[in-house]
């Protein structure tokens, strides 16, 4: 990435916006390379989701940003996401997992206040099924949501919390309240 300096203006509002994100404690963000071919500038963010040990949920964050604006973008900023989590095969099975997967999405933007337009994206059920020596795994199916929109201004920070709620919600944590702290689960002797 460039020096601060030499980065526009409106980016350099939306990485301050992006740092002043609150996030869950179960949830770890960190930034990861950005694509350098979508746009001049661009910052990502890499999930993941652990409890016990386990990874729960997984997912990418992506900011771009092209000064000169994009038509396909209908706008100068473009967020790019994916999000992938195991379930359990009774739940994966669901014909209509895919639909309720992109109505947490823009459940959660608007819950967060997060203005934008130019919304898209797929969901994707894997099945895996094991066979021969591995035959005892139980089947297991994977969601996955790719989607990309174009925030309404430099201010990401409801972009990203939102997006963050839905990496949770993949991962099976239950929503928490504002004002209200979750305590840690209580280990059994």
């Amino acid at each position: 990435m460039s020096t601060p300096q030499l980065l526009p203006p409106d980016f350099q509002a939306a990485l301050a916006s992006l740092r002043a994100a609150q996030n869950r404690s179960e949830l770890t963000l960190e930034e990861i390379p950005a694509p350098t071919r979508l746009a001049p500038f661009g910052v990502a963010l890499g999930a993941e989701v652990m409890a016990d040990g386990e990874e729960l949920a997984t997912g990418r964050f992506i900011l771009l940003h092209d000064p000169n604006g994009s038509p396909l973008w209908e706008g100068t900023f473009r967020i790019v996401t994916y999000i992938r989590a195991q379930l359990e095969a009774d739940i994966g099975n669901d014909a209509l997992l895919g639909n309720v997967a992109w109505a947490w999405l823009v459940e959660a933007l608007e819950e967060h206040g997060a203005g934008h337009r130019s919304a898209g994206g797929t969901a994707t059920r894997i099945l895996s099924e094991s066979y021969g020596t591995l035959a005892a795994r139980p089947d297991a199916v994977d969601i996955e949501l790719r989607a990309s929109w174009t925030p309404t201004s430099a201010a990401v920070q409801p972009h990203l919390e939102a997006w963050s709620q839905m990496v949770c919600t993949f991962a099976g944590l239950p929503p928490v309240p504002d004002g209200v702290t979750l305590l840690p689960p209580r280990r059994r002797r």
